[in-house]
């Protein structure tokens, strides 16, 4: 609500937006409506604060929504959003605003500019974007794929005094050295190198100041755009835009929290240790738990070549085509034999080691985005990746039927053709030109038609997927991503399926049935000494079908007199 005695201004326009119609709720910092119990609001910062709402909420200032207002208008962001509505007066509303003059440049490219422009919360925000590509268009996609997390360094003054906060006592104390100047900055953190007293070399990463406010104030104005987008008709709502914030918020959150991806980073070390039989696949580097909060995050230094710069590697003697082979090896073992994988695997957070004794290994960074997938996600995506290589499409339609993620009422051979449109141009194409990401990219999009919810885990894998495919055509152009799967997805249907994987299932098990099989003979015995209720049941169906026939029967009688009732006084008028 928004009476007339609050003051005139931006904030309260925004607020009329998000609150028609007089509604009576309003919006917490979670995105949720809430009843309003009345009262007038006080301001803080240009917005409103309700009564009876606790503690104000992290509404952005006035000045920032000038500011959100001034770059939108300059990138040309209302035409982005008004050519999305099929509506006269929105196109009038358009042609008035830009007076007849349309954009020069694409859309997707105005967008990343105006995203880069608003600073690095947005910038993220554009990022996760990207990756939902069941939702954006494909060029807006790809542009906002290029979006880069570059922010100047906070001051070292700063990032010793949060060290010494977090760990109680200052970096000259707690290391035997560290270099003030960070080696690396985004907008969420920075690294510094250090030495340890016993002589390790580590990595220490440092949380920004005032991250959280500053995330807190701009997640509660892309609510209130997400919830204006949602209002503007069918296609706002089918971009799912409040979804869409809450998924960012929560990727936001999990990045705040340091101690997180320091677990993320340790699951992934056990995985591929030498234990595991994977040791020569990947390196990933130890957590310093002891130096380790949700604010500060000291791992083990990583020593090796950025990925994407070939001649370095090539000089260091790697062998390049091998080396492509193995990341797509990683990527399967990490998404079939774990369900556990790293997703975020562009070039910046992927090396390869040049020391002598780990020559040619990839090294894995950064670990605040990753991908978990149950056993049933991991069995639907093998044999839907099997049916794919053998060109079976009625499979392929009855996965998806199957797995409830599409309506129980789809025709399974109207989903069929489908997907056979989907995949048959690929396979006319020699096998390294397919792209086994794309594939699936176009799948998802097919899905709008049959209103496939498309699961979150799924959309991070297809963009991890995306991520690998591209590095390994970097490194080797001629990399046959569905040469080097299959054999692999074939061998790991097989020991799921066959003697060794009812072995491993029954080991697995095992645990769980030393508990339960001690008391199956009583709990047989109490289920086989219980009445038998059957008969009362039956009794109890017959008397309530009974009740229901003569029910029935009356109602009968009562519209055979109201009928005959009616046709008597049509009579009588009609004397």
């Amino acid at each position: 609500m928004c009476p007339n005695t609050w003051p005139k201004s931006a904030a309260c326009w925004l607020a009329r937006r998000c609150w028609p119609n007089g509604s009576k709720t309003w919006l917490n910092s979670a995105g949720t409506a809430m009843p309003w119990r009345g009262g007038q609001p006080t301001w803080t910062r240009g917005w409103p604060v309700w009564p009876g709402s606790g503690a104000p909420e992290a509404m952005p200032s006035f000045l920032r929504v000038l500011r959100i207002m001034y770059v939108a208008f300059r990138f040309g962001l209302d035409d982005l959003v008004l050519s999305g509505l099929d509506h006269p007066l929105a196109r009038g509303l358009r042609w008035l605003i830009r007076l007849g003059m349309r954009p020069r440049a694409p859309r997707g490219l105005r967008l990343r500019r105006a995203l880069e422009s608003l600073g690095p919360i947005f910038v993220k925000f554009g990022q996760v974007l990207s990756t939902r590509r069941d939702l954006v268009p494909a060029d807006i996609a790809d542009e906002l794929a290029l979006l880069q997390d570059r922010v100047p360094p906070f001051p070292s003054a700063q990032a010793a005094a949060c060290i010494e906060a977090a760990l109680g006592a200052p970096p000259a104390q707690l290391f035997a050295q560290f270099d003030v100047d960070p080696v690396a900055s985004a907008s969420i953190a920075q690294v510094h190198f250090a030495v340890l007293h016993d002589g390790r070399e580590v990595a220490v990463k440092v949380l920004r100041p005032g991250m959280r406010q500053a995330i807190e104030r701009d997640l509660s104005l892309l609510r209130i755009v997400a919830r204006i987008v949602e209002r503007t008709g069918p296609d706002g709502r089918r971009l799912k835009p409040r979804e869409v914030v809450a998924e960012f918020d929560n990727y936001l959150h999990d990045e705040l929290d340091l101690v997180r991806e320091a677990s993320n980073c340790s699951q992934l070390r056990r995985n591929f240790d030498a234990a595991s039989g994977r040791g020569d696949l990947l390196i990933v580097p130890e957590v310093i738990w002891e130096y380790t909060t949700s604010t500060v995050f000291t791992m083990q230094r990583m020593y090796g070549i950025p990925v994407g710069q070939i001649d370095r590697l090539r000089a260091a003697g790697i062998d390049i085509p091998t080396l492509a082979r193995s990341g797509v090896d990683i990527f399967f073992t990490q998404v079939f034999s774990d369900g556990f994988f790293h997703a975020d695997m562009h070039p910046g957070n992927i090396y390869v080691s040049d020391r002598p004794e780990t020559l040619g290994r990839y090294i894995a960074l950064d670990f605040g985005i990753v991908g978990s997938l149950s056993e049933f996600d991991k069995n639907y995506l093998a044999q839907n990746f099997l049916a794919f290589f053998h060109r079976d499409y009625r499979r392929v339609a009855q996965l998806h039927i199957e797995s409830g993620w599409v309506p129980p009422d789809t025709r399974e051979e109207e989903l069929e053709g489908a997907v056979r449109a989907v995949c048959e141009p690929y396979f006319d194409r020699p096998l390294a030109e397919i792209s086994l990401g794309q594939v699936l990219l176009r799948l998802f999009q097919t899905s709008r038609r049959f209103n496939v919810e498309i699961q979150p885990q799924l959309v991070l894998l297809q963009k991890t997927l995306l991520n690998v495919e591209g590095l390994g055509r970097q490194l080797d152009p001629n990399l046959d991503l569905w040469k080097t799967a299959k054999p692999y997805l074939e061998n790991w249907m097989r020991q799921r399926m066959g003697l060794d994987g009812l072995r491993k299932s029954l080991a697995k098990e095992a645990t769980q049935w030393s508990q339960m099989l001690p008391a199956l003979p009583r709990l047989v015995h109490e289920r086989l000494s219980r009445p038998d209720v059957a008969p009362q049941l039956l009794l109890e169906m017959t008397r309530l079908r009974q009740a229901q026939e003569q029910g029935n029967r009356l109602l009968a009688a009562l519209a055979a007199v109201l009928a005959l009732a009616v046709g008597v006084a049509l009579w009588a008028l009609t004397r």
